[in-house]
Order: C-alpha cells, then structure tokens, then sequence
C-alpha cells in the first residue's frame, strides 16, 4: 500500500481537527512537534502537552456529534464548543498551509492561519494565528470594494 503524500497527511490533520478527533489529530505529529503563537508567545512542545491543550479547554472541546454540553449552574444552560471548519489548504514538499474559522459558543467567528512543517510523514512544526473580524474604517471606503467578510 503506498504511503499517503505529505497534502494527504496535513488533509487527515485538518479533518480530524474538524471531527474534534483527538486520537487522529495525536497519530499525524511527531513526537518532539512544536506549535507556535507569536500573537500570544506560547510554544507548545510535544504531543502531550498538545493532548493537555485539548483535554484542558475551558468548557471542553466536545465532540464532532456533541455540538452543545449542559452546564449546570443558577440555570442550566447550552453552550456551543468550538467549531472549526477548513476553507484551505495550499502548499508543496514538506511546507503546508491550511486556513479555517472557528466559531465559538458565543457567536464568535475567528479566522485562523497555520503553516505546518512535515518530517517523516508527522507535523514536525506549526505556527499559528488567531485573528478576529473586525468592521472596515469608513475611510477606505473610497478605496475597496465590500463584501459581506466575517466583520459584517
């Protein structure tokens, strides 16, 4: 059976990122991977600190088939767990780029960009970046063309 490409491999990652498959997401990086995020200067460095990231999330991750989880508290209450949906991947070799949005139980969407480095057919590396919409300044007005984006 031939060895799945490296695109193959980041489109597996960003899949079981979808699925909020953790298993799948540990199975696809090295054992020494290292993500970074300059925006808020932390590096995570190997699979069980990514592992404790996942498991540790404020209200939990879920699941792909679990879209809310009952917080008991003075009222019981539903809160949606973080969503991600791929709108992207590009890329050659051992460098990829993939690019999402994750929506938030409080309606928030934010767009994510990570660049990912493969070594033996594992996620070696990631840098990524979280970014929030943002409504346009009437000043470009003039200057650009609108469309309805995330800030809309």
């Amino acid at each position: 059976m031939a060895q799945p490409s490296n695109r193959e491999i980041v489109e597996a990652f960003v899949r079981a990122i979808e699925a909020k498959d953790l298993e799948a997401q540990l199975a696809l990086l090295a054992d020494d991977y290292v993500d970074e995020m300059p925006q808020s200067g932390e590096r995570t460095r190997g699979r069980e600190n990514y592992r404790r990231i996942f498991e540790n999330y404020p209200g939990g991750v879920g699941t792909a088939d679990a879209e809310g989880k009952l917080i008991i508290g003075s009222e019981d209450r539903w809160v949606m767990t973080p969503t991600f949906n791929a709108l992207r991947i590009e890329g050659s070799g051992d460098t990829y780029t993939y690019v999402g949005t994750y929506r938030y139980g409080s309606g928030d969407v934010w767009q994510v960009i990570a660049i990912v480095q493969l070594r033996d057919r594992k996620l070696a590396r990631s840098t990524s970046w979280y970014a929030a919409p943002f409504d346009a300044p009437e000043w470009r007005a003039g200057f650009v063309e609108r469309f309805p984006g995330l800030g809309s």
